[in-house]
């Protein structure tokens, strides 16, 4: 029997946006974050890589894309260790981690049924509340707070 391990190889990116590190259970949530099912470049999608850190976690791979940081840092609300890595001539030119940032605008869901942005055409807005490692978000019109694992996205 060949006991050889045997692994899937994906091309490598000459140019593009490569995010790792993200959670299994938050993958799909991320790419309808960023809206990557509707891009015209190649992607690909790793879902339940073994990870050394995490166990299992997710890998997103968008070529000839380069996000705005604003955009990517909203992937911490999901994924607070995901891991950016820009790539230009099949180099990784920039790598880091993506920020919290300090308000969420038009991301999130409010869970709160009577909360005026359920009930109006407006903009939800929360507010970064309590620890940033626990990542749980207040809304900024009713004061619900909701966690990291029962965000909903608008």
């Amino acid at each position: 029997m060949n006991t050889a391990k045997k692994e899937l190889a994906v091309a490598a990116l000459r140019n593009g946006t490569v995010i790792d590190h993200i959670p299994s259970t938050a993958l799909f949530k991320v790419v309808k974050l960023l809206g990557i099912e509707s891009v015209n470049t190649h992607v690909t999608i790793g879902n339940n890589l073994d990870s050394r850190l995490m166990g299992s976690k997710g890998i997103i791979k968008i070529a000839d894309v380069f996000f705005p940081e604003e955009t990517l840092n909203r992937i911490a609300i999901i994924a607070p260790g995901a891991v950016i890595n820009i790539i230009r001539d099949f180099e990784v030119v920039e790598k880091h981690h993506v920020e919290l940032p300090d308000e969420i605008v038009g991301i999130v869901r409010c869970g709160n049924p009577k909360c005026i942005t359920n009930n109006e055409p407006m903009r939800t807005r929360f507010t970064v509340a309590h620890d940033r490692n626990s990542l749980t978000l207040r809304c900024n019109y009713c004061c619900k707070e909701v966690r990291s694992a029962d965000v909903q996205l608008c």
